[in-house]
């Protein structure tokens, strides 16, 4: 037998296919609640997108350690044997919710973690460096990769102009004009926490790691005349391909790995191990497997399960922490903050956000309180300390200090630092033919940029490598000239015979 049809109230509903007028032609009556109900849910589906990332995909699925990294964690997450449910977003950053799956941009990589110990978040992307190093210019960046304020267009010569202006950018920059920039779907990127994080363990012994998801699948990528034929018969084809290949059994797996680097070489190395437009060289601190991430069920809910989870880098667990990189430091906060905007106060109420342990505090009231006021298991303990059996600190959670130096001042964050260096390691790992696609998807990116801008990015690639800055300006040049080349036709044909 058929469920019965109810308001949200719970009452039975007689007729859903008309609502009730005076008459059958007069006015509708303001008695029909259910008519009403209808129109104002209706009004109220849709909840902010996303200021970036706002485009995206997921699956649940499963963290299996089969590497020992105990010595250097006491994460119960990360130790040999562990099974953790997951759930994994992948997203591209600047397109709103509409946007084409297939387009040349960075690929969001966000991790919930579902431990004993509480929701752990790892917040990356598919690269393992970023185009700032200092949350200060963040939301500049953005502004550059959104619609300009007079045109509502995407701006090609704001996002040069900032580029060319922030020789920090170039790193990123190099990768997302590579091969790498457009990859074909979800399963077939790398994915990076691309922040430097710590690791402590029962000793009070702290490590800085760096954290790796190395595609199972092997990577594939578009050209771009290849991703303009995919839009050109869906702007869904990341959705599709993810949503099919776990439909069909077809799970996506990463192999998990991380770097290690004792807490006192950070003071010892020649570049700034916090910097997020660095890595680590892997002949220093080589990549040590430690188990695999496996995607294997995808959503009942779209919207409640992937639209309205909420990862955030403030989400750690004891034996994983944080490090004074900067631009982690401020992600701490806007992360969280933006999801109080966007989805309520108590966000982390929401099922897809919700622990999986045990969850106790203190926060009451406000957007989202669903859980019966507060969550200390007696209505006296409302405030701590208290004399009513309310949840009490736990010491056994508290991490070593952390090791900072120095005096509180504005630091030049490009004062001594080489941009230029490790963007040249990855441009002289690029055959030939990675290097012409490089210039060429560069050239097309810089289309009506003025020359003033194009010249002074294309400086920045001489300090890179002389190659670099003249195939860039050799590809320009070529869109230049066939963009200007005099259409043929049978009339200038016979104008040239003549």
């Amino acid at each position: 037998m058929a469920k019965k049809m109810t308001t949200s109230a719970g009452a039975p509903i007689p007729d859903n296919q008309n609502s009730i007028t005076a008459g059958a032609r007069g006015p509708l009556l303001m008695q029909d609640y259910q008519l009403i109900e209808k129109l104002a849910h209706q009004n109220r589906e849709r909840i902010p997108e996303r200021a970036v990332h706002a485009k995206g995909w997921g699956a649940h699925g499963t963290l299996k350690i089969t590497g020992d990294i105990s010595k250097y964690t006491k994460a119960k997450a990360l130790q040999p044997g562990a099974e953790t449910p997951m759930l994994a977003r992948f997203s591209t950053v600047a397109g709103e919710m509409g946007a084409a799956d297939a387009e040349r941009d960075v690929r969001g990589f966000a991790l919930k973690f579902y431990t004993e110990d509480g929701n752990w978040d790892l917040v990356g992307n598919n690269t393992p460096v970023f185009f700032v190093r200092d949350p200060v210019k963040f939301p500049d960046f953005i502004h550059t990769q959104k619609r300009h304020p007079k045109t509502n267009m995407r701006s090609p010569t704001a996002m040069w102009d900032f580029w060319s202006l922030s020789p920090e950018s170039l790193h990123q920059v190099t990768i997302l004009m590579s091969d790498r920039g457009l990859p074909i779907d979800p399963m077939h990127i790398n994915g990076y926490g691309s922040h430097t994080f710590s690791l402590w363990n029962d000793a009070g012994e702290r490590y800085w790691v760096k954290f790796h998801f190395k595609t199972q699948q092997g990577h594939k990528h578009y050209t771009n005349a290849e991703a303009e034929e995919v839009v050109g018969q869906t702007r869904e084809s990341y959705q599709e391909a993810l949503f099919g290949a776990i439909e069909d059994g077809n799970y996506p797996k990463w192999t998990v790995q991380v770097q290690i680097m004792p807490e006192a070489d950070a003071e010892k190395t020649p570049y700034n191990p916090f910097d997020l437009t660095k890595v680590w060289p892997h002949g220093d601190y080589p990549c040590i497997d430690i188990g695999v991430m496996e995607l294997n069920r995808n959503p009942d809910n779209y919207f409640a399960e992937i639209e309205n989870a909420a990862f955030s880098p403030s989400n750690v667990v004891p034996g994983i922490s944080y490090s004074p990189d900067k631009m982690l430091q401020a992600r701490i906060f806007s992360y969280a903050d933006a999801h109080r905007h966007r989805l309520g106060t108590h966000y982390e109420n929401i099922p897809v956000n919700q622990p999986k342990c045990p969850v106790h505090h203190y926060h009451r009231d406000g957007q989202m309180n669903t859980f019966g006021g507060i969550k200390t298991g007696n209505p006296d303990a409302y405030y701590e300390p208290n004399s009513f059996d309310g949840p009490v600190e736990d010491a056994s959670a508290q991490e070593p200090p952390l090791r900072i130096d120095g005096d509180a001042d504005r630091y030049n964050h490009r004062d001594g630092n080489d941009d230029y260096g490790q963007p040249r390691a990855l441009f002289e790992l690029f055959d030939d033919g990675q290097r012409q696609r490089l210039y060429s998807n560069i050239a097309a990116a810089m289309g009506g940029v003025p020359d003033e801008i194009v010249e002074r990015q294309c400086k920045h690639f001489d300090k890179v490598h002389a190659d670099y800055g003249a195939g860039v300006r050799a590809a320009v040049q070529a869109n230049k000239d066939r963009a200007n080349a005099v259409p043929v036709t049978d009339e200038t044909s016979q104008t040239a015979a003549e």
